[in-house]
């Protein structure tokens, strides 16, 4: 049984990592919102750029394009975070479920507009983020930290107090209830053994099948090509 100090119960924060592109990020977040209400953690949303760490060599960065798919909502969050971390968790809920869940497109001006009303952010939120270049500093200062110190190469990343970074877990549908409480309880305990790198299980034909019904929306919705088979 693992020891007081490694108990779920005493940790009372952690840094998650995303890219409002990725459906296993959004399924993650689901997930660890549900725990958040059952046990109080504190959950500190950081940025990770898959756009920029898939990126073919001499293509531009995200933050040289006018608007990237997940580099653009990531800024509007940064800007949204320096007021407030909840209306920073309030803007990746609702992009995470516009794309992954509705099958929007959250990175085109209406849609964006129309979602940052919905959690009553400031007005011109999206026109003032995007004419401020620091927003761009602040994803980039997250994304790097996350690959030079964590070793980051894909998301969700949930990082704990303790400096151990967990990829994942990776699961769909996200578990409620218990059995939210449940894979929390194996996520810390897996996070206190520091030789311990992966618990993977392999993908049958059926789990591509259930993983590609769960992310149809976002399927439907993406405009770009992913890096990541054969499950997408």
């Amino acid at each position: 049984m693992a020891s007081s100090k490694h108990s779920p119960q005493s940790v009372s924060s952690v840094d998650f990592y995303f890219d409002p592109m990725c459906p296993w990020a959004h399924q993650t977040s689901l997930w660890i919102r549900n725990v958040r209400a059952q046990n109080n953690v504190a959950i500190n949303w950081k940025f990770f750029s898959l756009e920029e760490t898939n990126r073919v060599e001499g293509k531009k960065h995200p933050w040289e394009r006018e608007v990237s798919y997940g580099w653009t909502p990531m800024r509007i969050g940064a800007w949204l975070r320096r007021i407030d971390m909840d209306l920073c968790d309030k803007w990746y809920e609702a992009i995470g479920n516009a794309l992954h869940i509705e099958g929007r497109r959250p990175y085109e001006p209406e849609t964006a507009n129309a979602l940052l009303k919905e959690i009553n952010a400031p007005l011109n939120a999206w026109e003032d983020a995007l004419a401020d270049a620091s927003t761009h500093d602040d994803v980039r200062r997250d994304h790097e930290f996350a690959v030079s110190e964590l070793g980051g190469f894909g998301v969700p990343i949930l990082k704990f107090q303790t400096g151990r970074a967990v990829f994942g877990p990776v699961v769909v549908p996200a578990p409620t209830g218990s059995d939210a409480l449940e894979l929390w309880d194996l996520t810390v305990a897996y996070a206190h053994f520091p030789g311990l790198y992966e618990m993977k299980t392999p993908k049958t034909q059926q789990d591509l099948e259930h993983i590609g019904n769960v992310f149809n929306p976002y399927l439907k919705a993406r405009e770009w090509k992913t890096v990541q088979n054969p499950a997408l």
